[in-house]
């Protein structure tokens, strides 16, 4: 599969390999606008996984290691977050708890009655969210190398209020965007084959609402409610990661009733960097979580 790219800097179109991806379908959210879903039927009887990704990345960046494994157990949802990607646009702010509705959205156009949230950093805290807001729906979690807080120290704080800042006053330049994207966890470690297909996937961006997602996950904190989730719930600590320290991903484990832990050795961008070890972690904690909810047949 290839796909034309029109360069940020000089319009040339050229040709971009992208990994297998599964054929997405166009949902109608009505007032918000049609969305491009990943959709695809698992194994008869077994549960339904909504993956969400990390910031600055979309569901295919994220994801794209696992869509084959994971289908091969599961019927599998993935779509872009909002202004991410082909994500939802609205001039709203950027909110978690609208991403988290989204979900919900999705399934109610599918007909997708319960599902197990898998959430990746960002991905994990509108995760969290989903279970709070529509508690009914969510069968089980699976939370990778997230947290129930992103902004402790006096410069992180600094940091995620100057996005929020940057987001009010001004969009980044395509030639900007592409440098600062560049840049990310996803793409420090950029494989030649795939690296150039991220940042095509990342030219999609609406910028304003990239950074506003960066504020509003600097804010996020589960610190006084996540101990009531009730539903199984699996936590993969990503052990050598720089961007969410360890001890936070722990600190989930801890405060989440009956969680049980996976390890991978990796940092931040292990679904990527360390598909191999990774991808079959991930399906082990999706499988565990559920087991422990009757869901699997």
């Amino acid at each position: 599969m290839v796909i034309l790219l029109t360069t940020l800097d000089n319009a040339q179109e050229a040709e971009i390999p992208a990994p297998p991806l599964p054929t997405p379908t166009t949902v109608d959210l009505a007032e918000l606008g049609e969305l491009q879903v990943r959709h695809v039927q698992g194994p008869a009887g077994s549960p339904t996984v909504a993956l969400m990704h990390g910031w600055t990345a979309s569901a295919d960046i994220n994801y794209f290691t696992a869509y084959e494994m994971l289908s091969q157990h599961f019927s599998v949802l993935a779509f872009d977050q909002r202004g991410h990607g082909t994500g939802l646009r609205t001039k709203k702010s950027f909110r978690l708890e609208d991403c988290a509705d989204d979900v919900i959205r999705v399934a109610d156009a599918l007909g997708i009655d319960e599902l197990i949230g898998v959430g990746y950093s960002m991905g994990g805290t509108i995760a969290q969210l989903l279970w709070k807001q529509h508690p009914t729906r969510v069968i089980g979690l699976v939370l990778c190398a997230t947290a129930p807080y992103f902004s402790e120290r006096r410069e992180e704080r600094l940091s995620f209020m100057g996005l929020n800042g940057l987001a009010t006053l001004a969009r980044l330049t395509p030639g900007q965007a592409r440098d600062w994207f560049s840049e990310q966890f996803y793409l420090q470690r950029k494989s030649e084959s795939w690296g150039p297909w991220a940042v095509a996937q990342a030219a999609q961006h609406d910028w304003r609402m990239v950074l506003e997602a960066g504020h509003a996950v600097g804010q996020f904190s589960s610190l006084e409610w996540a101990h009531t989730v009730d539903v199984p719930t699996a936590i993969i600590v990503t052990l050598d990661d720089p961007v969410v320290p360890t001890s936070r991903q722990i600190k989930l484990l801890e405060l989440i009733p009956q969680a049980e832990v996976f390890r991978v050795k990796g940092e931040h961008d292990a679904i990527v960097a360390q598909a191999d070890r990774f991808v079959p972690t991930l399906v082990r904690s999706i499988d565990n979580v559920a087991r422990r909810s009757n869901n699997t047949p």
